[in-house]
C-alpha cells in the first residue's frame, strides 16, 4: 500500500514539474516574441518581415526626399543659417581684405554661385536615394530599426555618397565657371598644389563646395529621420508608426 502511495506521489510530482516547466517555457517564448517584435525583428513569418521592410523603406524615402527637396529649392543653401556655404576658412582673411577695398560684391557673387551650385546638385539626390531604398534588404531594414536615431542616415551615407559625389561635381563645376576669373584660379590652384609645402590648406573651391553640400544633405536627412522616429504617425504613416512607435 505504501509503495502504491509513493508511486502516486512520484507521478504527481512529475506531472506538476512538467506542468511548471511548460508554463515557464511558454512564458519565456512569449517574452522572447515580445522582445523580437519590439526590436523590429518580428516573428519568424516572412509577412511580418516584409511589412517591416516596407515601413522602413517608406520612412527612408520620405525623410530623404524631404531633405533633398528642402535643399534643392531656390535659396535652400544660400538663405539657410545652417547650411549656407561660405568660402574656405583659409580664404576668409583674403575675402575680408577684399571687402575692405570695396570688392565685397565680388566675394558675395562667388559665394552665391557656390550655393546655387549646391542647390542645383541637390536635385540629383532624390533619385539616388530612391534607388538605394529599393535595393535595401530585410537585413538592412532590421538593422536600421534596431540602430541609433541616425541609422538610416548612416545607411544612406555608406551606400550613396560615392555616387552623389560623381553626380554633384560636374554641376558644381559648371556653376563655378561663371566666376570671371575661374580659369585663372584653376591655374593658380594647380601650381599651388605642386608646391613642396607641408600642411597646405585646401583651397580647392570645387571640392569645398562638394564636401559642404553633401555634409548639409546628410545632416538634413538625419534631422528628418529623427523627426520620423519621434513622431512616426505625424511625420510618417500608420505603417511606419507600427514599426518605430513600439
Amino acid at each position: 500500500m505504501g509503495g502504491v502511495q509513493s508511486g502516486r506521489r512520484a507521478r504527481g510530482m512529475m506531472v506538476a514539474g512538467f506542468a511548471l516547466a511548460v508554463t515557464l517555457g511558454l512564458g519565456a517564448c512569449a517574452e522572447m516574441t515580445q522582445i523580437l517584435q519590439q526590436s523590429g525583428a518580428g516573428v519568424a513569418g516572412g509577412s511580418n518581415q516584409s511589412a517591416l521592410t516596407r515601413a522602413v523603406k517608406e520612412s527612408l524615402e520620405l525623410g530623404s526626399t524631404r531633405a533633398a527637396d528642402l535643399l534643392s529649392k531656390t535659396g535652400g543653401y544660400q538663405n539657410s543659417s545652417l547650411y549656407r556655404i561660405r568660402l574656405p576658412e583659409p580664404v576668409q582673411p583674403i575675402a575680408s581684405r577684399l571687402r575692405q577695398f570695396g570688392l565685397g560684391g565680388q566675394v558675395d557673387q562667388i559665394e552665391k554661385l557656390m550655393n546655387q551650385g549646391a542647390e542645383r546638385a541637390a536635385v540629383e539626390a532624390k533619385g539616388v536615394f530612391i534607388n538605394a531604398v529599393r535595393a535595401m534588404t530585410i537585413t538592412d531594414a532590421m538593422g536600421i530599426v534596431r540602430g541609433s536615431n541616425t541609422a538610416a542616415t548612416d545607411y544612406f551615407r555608406q551606400h550613396t555618397e560615392a555616387q552623389l559625389r560623381q553626380k554633384y561635381l560636374p554641376i558644381i563645376q559648371n556653376n563655378l565657371q561663371q566666376i570671371g576669373f575661374y580659369k585663372q584660379y584653376q591655374q593658380l590652384l594647380s601650381a599651388y598644389k605642386q608646391l613642396p609645402l607641408t600642411n597646405k590648406p585646401d583651397l580647392d573651391l570645387e571640392q569645398h563646395v562638394l564636401t559642404q553640400s553633401l555634409n548639409a544633405l546628410f545632416t538634413q536627412v538625419g534631422e528628418e529621420e529623427k523627426a520620423i522616429r519621434k513622431d512616426p504617425l505625424g511625420r510618417g504613416s500608420s505603417a511606419i508608426a507600427a514599426v518605430f512607435g513600439r
